[in-house]
């Protein structure tokens, strides 16, 4: 399927919300390396969790005002709220090592803080060929399957992580508190490979 430029509104703001995912990952991924900007970087996120709203919005207005869409009208609805909840999910996750006060990372966190990079990296490389996908289905799917086997070497890292912490970590403040920021980190790439479904699912219907 070619999708003439006139038509590429929803692609390009699909783009730019994938954009802000991707950014929002960044900032993790610095916070993770580095604790000592958490707070400075709330008010990034924060930023960010706006910008991701106002392209909901216009992606959610824009479906309103258009007769005849370049695929189904409930896709541009599923893919816009998804991009937009992975802001969220990122959004949590910062808020959760502010309020914990957490005195040295782990090193499994940084790991899965660099995973998050990677997926969102493979998003929007994805929605940047979306609109001409018959020339780049595979590629697409190639990069769904990747999405997936990030995910899937996320999820090792947690259960192992975790395993690690309630067999090591005498605090049971600590356990509560690194369990759930690692939680919300493999929620938020089981978020990816949902974004990746969601992706896939597009390919197999209008390829």
């Amino acid at each position: 399927m070619f999708i003439g430029k006139k038509n590429t509104e929803f692609y390009d703001l699909f783009i730019q919300s994938a954009g802000y995912f991707h950014k929002g990952a960044l900032i993790i991924n610095e916070v993770m390396q580095d604790y000592s900007c958490a707070e400075e970087k709330m008010h990034d996120i924060n930023d960010l969790e706006h910008a991701a709203d106002d392209i909901n919005d216009k992606i959610i207005a824009q479906l309103n005002h258009t007769f005849i869409t370049p695929i189904d009208r409930e896709d541009i609805y599923e893919i816009a709220n998804a991009l937009d909840d992975g802001v969220d999910y990122l959004h949590g996750t910062l808020q959760r090592a502010i309020i914990y006060r957490i005195d040295a990372i782990r090193p499994t966190a940084v790991e899965m803080s660099k995973l998050l990079l990677e997926a969102t990296a493979e998003i929007m490389e994805a929605f940047r060929l979306l609109h001409r996908l018959q020339r780049h289905e595979k590629k697409i799917l190639d990069i769904t399957t990747h999405i997936c086997h990030i995910e899937s070497a996320g999820d090792k890292l947690y259960r192992s992580e975790v395993a690690d912490i309630f067999a090591n970590v005498k605090d049971p403040i600590e356990i509560i508190k690194w369990k759930d920021i690692l939680e919300y980190l493999e929620d938020t790439l089981d978020h990816c490979e949902r974004i990746a479904d969601i992706i896939r699912g597009v390919v197999m219907k209008y390829a």
